[in-house]
């Protein structure tokens, strides 16, 4: 009822602009009729509505605020007469100067208004009043026709609450004003609207062009104005018509060559350039830019398509040159001097020989040149005079062959490329390169290549070192060590929570630094389980009981996860990247902050180089659509990652599943040059080769249930089972013979594989469970055990010796102990930023396909969805919404979906959560920018509303950054076939409920909180404000209806930019805790 009021107080501040009853200025010329008097008339109502603008504006502010933004503006565009005040005079000459007698009061208005929109009435039809009812009805309550005040009754225009009496002086109501049937009085017509005086059909008894007809049995009555002001639903023959404009509500002109004319228009508006505005034109063509942009649009997405690739792999294939010129530059130094030691030390040799010659030659002429030394002095020259004269001046001016020996190994001291063949040379830390001071790209690989064809001259020269050569070369400085993580673990149990099945049990031993050692066993003994166990990766539903001390200390081992790798069994790679990028990101992030350019990238080449993936380091991975590197290849690739990053402790499942036994030997081989380094390494194996096995150093042999069978050295490993009764047949690979023990294939004579764990117990003294006793039955302990009682047993038999009993330092908390700083969250960031932006150029053609679908969706849609101005667009505009919604939330799902396995390896490893879920985020910002402008680029031409460009842009961009965050959620919080039906289910139903109105109860619970309520408002009052003059009341109609407030655009935007935010928030919450 309230919005009823407010809609009647519209015409009434309109309509109440006029003068008061009896004016001195309507009787001054109905007592004269003299036409001089009447511009000073009319000027003079003019005036006075003019002074009565300011008065009621307040009040229309207040009241109808939802629908109009500025009073001033608002009314200024329906009730300006200023400019043609002709309706206004011809009134004057047809009333005779009475024309405040004819004008409706504030009441008759407020009367009509609340007649026209009140429930269940009938539009165009008034109440029963005063003056028209079934008792009194004169010709005034006619359509089109009004009355005069009845004489001697004073009345006031502003009087809101009596109606006074009309039945005297009926007739047609002037031009330019409308009569409402059932109302005998006049309302000056809106500017847009068309209000001449009808006439009459005789055809069909219709009064033209309004539609109504003249009472029957009434010969004198003839046809009026105007009839009614209403929505343009109600009163449509009011309006101007489409291809005229109306400068005033007298004149209709027809829209010329090259302009076009709205319904309801005032002026003409000129066509774009390029468009065909044949006269009469209700609207512009302008399909053609649309086309024009179609096309424009769909060959720069075909180029996208095609050449996404190209700008990444120009970018590479440069630093590929580079890099192959740094390696080429260095061998070749490398081979040069080879080849100069090689001819030095034949040199040496050649001169060592001919001195020895030149010697005894000399001691045999000795004795000959004694006898004959005087007559040799008389007859021969003076030559051993000349001999060292001539040796004095060789010292004194050498060869060019010994100055070019002076100047390599001059050089030789001061490259940072080259290498040194000298094994324990105290001229390593004096050749050491300061990789800090190397900037361009050049320098920096010159220097990774030089170090690595150092290090593998120093392997080449280990050969044939002798035993002083091989210390010097072990107290080498150029080997650089990393922190020491030892772990011991004693009466390690894991038990499921639910029905306390035992997957690990009464687990004890250790794992040294430096040292390889191998976990075998049977499938389902608890292999990858154990791993998980010490690196504190155990499932939520696990009970996990012992202890487990890192360096001696009782300390969690996720305080040290910054130094510690662990390589899953599955092979966790981004597939959209290349080998040496998965390799260097892991090293940005995971190495220390303040490590130097160039030793990161030395680092980054010594992994790609000993795992031999040089041939393939530019090449992608790849995915299960595109195809990449093999399997074995990728297998390594997944090492790589934790190699690289200069772990302490590295943890590897399965690392050698699906490689050759060539793969597996280089894959060991530089994991054994790690551990030369310092590293504890530790890795689940499936019967590797006899080659293979035996380049361990430790075995942790794993039976049924979780229990250890054998935890010690490999080269103990025969001489125990031979003590216990199991020898390992001739030519039969050891762990092959013994995995069938536990398997139950073999079934020695004197144990059986249930005793197996018991019988290591009683070896090494250890306490055995009591529901396992009944195992012993039979057993004795065998020699060399190292139980209780006995002092005698050998260190690497039992990793239990070395348990330290100290224990009291317990840390509570799971601080930071690894003394490692990596890069914070802004560099994570910057690093992340790159990644991403490499991975989205390289899915550009997926990028290419939804935006054409877009443009498709918005030139399907701008060609089905006509502009209709009876709801202001609100069809074209639901449709937006939901198209754009479902489609930019089906892709950005992509964001998370494809992603979750290298998240979480990542963040495990201790790799920012919010540099990742940053990076994504700012990239997918380009996607809020580009798609509205995609989508508008076809819909806004094909569609051409009322509403600018710049205000759909706006709406669509905050919209498409709304569900962008909404598909986060669904994409982190669901499968990817789970997320993608609710991304394609919840735009819909939001919308249906959006548009249920705003008295329904499903709107005023839930509209709020739909983001598509607030999507479509903005849409409505982007395209609302331009609708004015004889629109107004069509315009506050509409906004009523769905309870919408021209003044909440603004906060629309703002709803949908926090709902992002706020979609944001959740899913980087549920990211960080699923």
């Amino acid at each position: 009822m309230r919005a009823v009021v407010r809609s009647h107080l519209l015409l009434l501040a309109f309509l109440s602009f006029f003068p008061s009853s009896k004016s001195v200025d309507g009787d001054e010329y109905s007592e004269t009729q003299n036409p001089a008097v009447l511009p000073k008339v009319t000027g003079l109502i003019h005036q006075r509505i003019s002074n009565l603008t300011t008065f009621l504006i307040k009040d229309i502010g207040n009241d109808l605020s939802f629908c109009i933004r500025n009073a001033d503006e608002d009314l200024n565009g329906a009730f300006n007469f200023s400019k043609n005040m002709d309706f206004i005079t011809n009134c004057i000459k047809k009333t005779k100067g009475d024309v405040t007698q004819r004008l409706c009061t504030a009441a008759e208005i407020k009367f009509y208004f609340y007649s026209l929109f009140s429930k269940g009435s009938k539009t165009g039809y008034v109440k029963v009043n005063k003056n028209c009812n079934l008792k009194s009805w004169v010709d005034g309550c006619e359509p089109g026709w009004g009355c005069f005040v009845d004489p001697n009754q004073d009345f006031e225009l502003k009087d809101e609450k009596h109606m006074p009496s009309r039945t005297t002086d009926c007739q047609p109501c002037c031009e330019g004003f409308f009569c409402p049937r059932g109302l005998a009085c006049m309302i000056p017509c809106p500017l847009g609207s068309y209000c001449p005086l009808a006439s009459l059909n005789k055809s069909t008894g219709v009064c033209d062009p309004y539609n109504y007809q003249i009472p029957p049995g009434k010969p004198n009555h003839s046809c009026g104005t105007a009839d009614i002001w209403a929505d343009v639903g109600s009163s449509t023959s009011m309006f101007c018509s489409p291809g005229s404009y109306c400068p005033n509500t007298l004149n209709k002109i027809s829209c010329s060559q090259g302009h076009y004319c709205r319904k309801g228009s005032t002026t003409q508006i000129s066509c774009f350039e390029l468009t065909s505005c044949n006269p009469n034109t209700s609207n512009q063509n302008i399909h053609g830019y649309g086309v024009m942009l179609f096309v424009g649009l769909c060959l720069l997405l075909l180029i996208i398509y095609n050449f996404s690739d190209q700008v990444i792999s120009t970018k590479e294939r440069r630093k590929a040159k580079s890099r192959e010129a740094a390696a080429k530059h260095v061998r070749e130094t490398a081979q040069a001097r080879q080849r100069w030691k090689a001819a030095k030390d034949v040199a040496k040799k050649g001169g060592s020989q001919l001195s020895k010659t030149f010697s005894r030659t000399r001691s045999q002429r000795r004795p000959e040149q004694t006898k004959t030394s005087g007559a040799s002095k008389s007859t021969e020259p003076e030559l051993p005079e000349q001999v060292p004269r001539d040796s004095k001046d060789k010292k004194k001016e050498p060869g060019d062959l010994t100055k070019m020996t002076h100047s390599l190994e001059h050089d030789d001291s001061k490259s940072n490329e080259g290498i040194d063949v000298h094994i324990g040379g105290e001229n390593v830390k004096k050749q050491a390169p300061k990789g800090k001071h190397l900037h361009t790209q050049s320098q920096i690989f010159k220097y990774a290549y030089g170090q690595i064809e150092k290090e593998k001259a120093q392997q080449n020269q280990a050969q044939n070192l002798t035993f002083s050569g091989i210390i010097s070369m072990a107290t080498n400085s150029n080997i650089r060590t990393r922190p020491m993580i030892e772990i011991h673990f004693k009466d390690l149990t894991l038990t499921l929570k639910k029905n306390n099945k035992h997957l690990l049990r009464c687990v004890t031993g250790k794992l040294s630094p430096g040292r390889v050692s191998a976990v075998m066993g049977p499938s389902g003994a608890g292999k990858t389980t154990f791993l998980s166990a010490l690196t504190g990766k155990t499932a939520a539903g696990c009970a996990v009981t012992g202890q487990i001390l890192v360096n001696g200390k009782n300390e969690p081992i996720q305080a040290y996860r910054k130094i510690i790798g662990y390589v899953p069994q599955d092979d966790i790679v981004h597939g959209n990247l290349t080998v040496e990028e998965n390799l260097r990101f892991s090293a940005r992030c995971r190495l220390s902050a303040d490590l130097p350019k160039p030793d990161k990238v030395l680092i980054i080449e010594r992994v790609i180089e000993s795992l031999g993936l040089q041939p393939v380091r530019d090449s992608l991975v790849g995915t299960v659509e595109k195809r990449g590197i093999s399997g074995g290849q990728r297998k390594r690739v997944n090492v790589g990652l934790e190699m690289v990053m200069e772990p302490s402790l590295l943890i590897l499942d399965e690392p050698t599943t699906g490689l050759d036994s060539s793969s597996s030997q280089l894959l060991l081989r530089a994991l054994r040059r790690e551990a030369l380094e310092g590293v504890n390494i530790c890795m689940v194996l499936h019967q590797p080769s006899y080659a293979l096995f035996k380049m361990f150093d430790d075995l942790i042999l794993l039976a049924k249930g979780g229990l250890i069978a054998y935890l010690g050295p490999v080269k103990k490993l025969e001489e125990y089972f031979s003590s216990i009764g199991i020898d390992i047949p001739d030519r039969v690979n050891p762990p092959d013979h013994l995995i069938d023990i536990l398997e139950g294939i073999d079934k020695p004579a004197s144990i059986t594989r249930e005793q197996l764990p018991v019988r290591w117990m009683l070896y090494n003294g250890y306490p055995i469970p009591v529901d396992m006793l009944d195992l012993t039955e039979g057993l004795a302990t065998p020699y060399g055990s190292n139980s209780n009682t006995s002092d005698g047993a050998s260190s690497e038999q039992s990793f239990s010796s070395d348990m330290p009993d100290d224990s009291k330092s317990s840390v509570l908390k799971s601080k930071d102990l690894s003394n490692r700083k990596t890069p914070g969250i802004f560099r994570q960031y910057r690093y992340f930023l790159g990644r991403v932006l490499k991975q989205r150029l390289r899915e550009g053609q997926m990028q290419a396909v939804d935006l054409m679908i877009l443009i498709l969706a918005g030139a399907s849609l701008g060609t089905l969805a006509k502009v209709t101005d009876e709801t202001l667009d609100n069809a074209g505009y639901t449709y937006s919404v939901i198209a754009v919604s479902l489609l930019s939330m089906i892709a950005a799902l992509r964001t998370y979906s494809l992603d979750k396995l290298e998240y979480k390896r990542e963040t495990e490893a201790g790799i920012s959560s919010l540099a990742h879920f940053l990076s994504k985020d700012t990239i997918d910002n380009f996607n809020v920018i580009i798609k509205p402008v995609a989508y508008l680029s076809m819909f806004y031409f094909f569609n051409n509303p009322r509403s600018s460009f710049e205000d759909n842009y706006v709406i669509l961009a905050c919209l498409v950054y709304c569900v962008t965050g909404m598909a986060y959620v669904l994409a982190i919080a669901f499968t990817p076939s789970l997320a993608q039906l609710w991304a394609a289910l919840v735009p819909v139903v939001l919308t249906l409920v959006a548009n249920q109105g705003k008295d329904s109860m499903v709107q005023r619970y839930f509209g709020k909180f739909c983001y598509t309520k607030w999507a479509l408002e903005a849409f409505v009052i982007s395209n609302a404000e331009r609708y004015s003059g004889v629109w107004l009341l069509t315009r506050c109609k509409s906004l009523e209806s769905g309870g919408y407030d021209l003044h909440d655009y603004s906060l629309c935007l703002i709803v949908l930019v926090v709902n992002g935010i706020i979609a944001r928030i959740v899913a980087f919450i549920i990211l960080i805790t699923r």
